[in-house]
């Protein structure tokens, strides 16, 4: 591709063409930025939350030119064994727009029709931030949450967000874990999680005992991509618990062994997100179940993003998501 001034693609058999209206900027791109996304290879357009018009389309039907959309950005190859199973979101081939291929900074984007996605009445600002929560979604989901369960979930970024909203729909007692008392306060006063623990002030593993009357949490789910965060994870879980990593990092889990058997503990990775999950934010956002403005704290034109990103890397700036308009 050439990087200079990209023109509007081509229509292609079962292909469409979506105007991008909302880019939203997610850990992968600040990551990407940074170096230290372990799937990366340069240079890349990024760009995978995103939301627009749908300005054609080859292979879509009941979708209608105009019509507001998404569309799940994990593109799939329909025949390994991943894909055979149902499981399209950790194809072995997979190419993850803006990740493996270059994304969604762009004025049109085309895509595979089978990857659409209907905006339900949606605003362009909620549709962009549907692929995020379903990762959240889809964590919980691979968790498999029963109501009135502990689920303490390390990491308070967007995607750990996502994670308590949906811990919280399926009935859970959420306990959020992080060392950003900004991010802690948010949990509290916008998504209504009842028990914090900052990690750079308490001692985790004390707080946790305390909450659950000495149980600890059945669920832990890591979305902080930290080495440290999710090795020390594994000291949080309760025995008979199911641990699931969501969060992504370059090194070695390292694990007590004796520890985590004698707990019948179960370890899970948790992997991008299927339609299912997609299905579920919009079904959860339309019922006001979850409310994505909250999650929305700054805003910037296509044109400031050059000048704008590298400060959304600071924790200082309380991002807690970016939203591009075109």
């Amino acid at each position: 591709m050439d990087y200079g001034e990209a023109q509007k693609p081509e229509l292609k058999k079962d292909h469409a063409i979506i105007r991008i209206r909302r880019i939203g900027i997610c850990g992968t791109d600040l990551h990407a930025f940074e170096g230290t996304q372990p799937f990366f290879s340069y240079p890349r357009v990024l760009g995978h939350e995103l939301s627009g018009e749908l300005a054609e389309a080859d292979g879509a039907p009941g979708f209608e030119i105009g019509e507001h959309v998404t569309f799940i950005p994990y593109f799939n190859c329909g025949h390994c064994i991943a894909c055979r199973m149902g499981k399209p979101n950790c194809c072995a081939k997979i190419a993850v727009c803006g990740v493996h291929i270059d994304g969604g900074m762009v004025e049109y984007l085309r895509v595979p029709s089978y990857s659409l996605v209907h905006g339900e009445g949606l605003s362009f600002d909620a549709l962009a931030l549907v692929e995020p929560l379903a990762i959240g979604a889809h964590g919980v989901r691979r968790a498999g949450i029963r109501p009135g369960e502990f689920v303490a979930v390390i990491g308070a970024g967007p995607i750990g967000l996502g994670i308590m909203e949906f811990a919280r729909i399926s009935g859970a007692q959420v306990i959020a874990v992080d060392i950003n008392e900004k991010r802690l306060e948010f949990c509290r006063d916008k998504i209504k999680v009842a028990h914090t623990i900052n990690a750079s002030a308490e001692n985790v593993e004390a707080a946790l005992s305390t909450i659950t009357n000495g149980d600890f949490p059945t669920v832990v789910i890591d979305a902080t991509g930290s080495q440290r965060a999710i090795n020390d994870g594994f000291r949080y879980l309760g025995h008979g618990g199911r641990y699931v990593l969501v969060g992504l990092q370059k090194g070695d889990i390292v694990v007590s062994h004796p520890e985590f058997h004698k707990r019948e503990a179960t370890l899970m990775s948790s992997r991008n997100a299927t339609r299912q999950d997609f299905e579920h934010v919009i079904r959860s956002m339309k019922d006001g179940r979850i409310d994505p403005t909250n999650y929305i704290t700054h805003r910037v034109d296509f044109e400031e993003v050059k000048e704008e990103f590298a400060s959304w890397l600071d924790p200082k700036n309380g991002v807690i998501k970016a939203i591009v308009s075109l």
